[in-house]
């Protein structure tokens, strides 16, 4: 399965493209739609370069999501994979949400969207909005 553009939209509209490097709010350096591999301070790159840089990351979560065998639907995935995206592929393994589907509980595991809305601890508003939006496409 891929991410569908109804799952690229969820993504993009929470992360925002900046074209320059940033540090984000768990202090990464990070460019276009939410890129970090191999950022470093004063990176620029031009939009088309942001897309493509997209594409390619979704591709990494595509993969690990597909390969675990989960029977969900495309909504379903999306979340995942904007969830993914988000937390990164080795903290979703270890997350609860994962030991849910794991065992086909899909209530439960649409549950655990809201646990992951804190930066160092604190929670933030972007991350509850993100949360709630993955969390009802989910469960559609």
């Amino acid at each position: 399965m891929n991410t569908s553009e109804n799952g690229i939209n969820l993504i993009k509209g929470f992360e925002g493209c900046k074209l320059t490097a940033y540090l984000c709010p768990a202090g990464v350096w990070t460019i276009g739609y939410g890129h970090t591999e191999g950022v470093k301070k004063g990176d620029k790159i031009t939009q088309d370069k942001a897309e493509e840089l997209l594409k390619q990351d979704l591709s990494k979560f595509e993969d690990a999501l597909n390969s675990y065998g989960f029977a969900i639907s495309q909504n379903q995935f999306d979340a995942l994979i904007s969830f993914m995206f988000n937390i990164g592929i080795s903290a979703f393994r270890t997350s609860t949400m994962f030991k849910y589907l794991r065992k086909n509980q899909y209530v439960a595991a649409g549950d655990q969207f809201n646990k992951w809305v804190y930066v160092n601890h604190k929670p933030s508003k972007g991350l509850e909005r993100r949360r709630e939006a993955e969390r009802d496409l989910f469960k559609l």
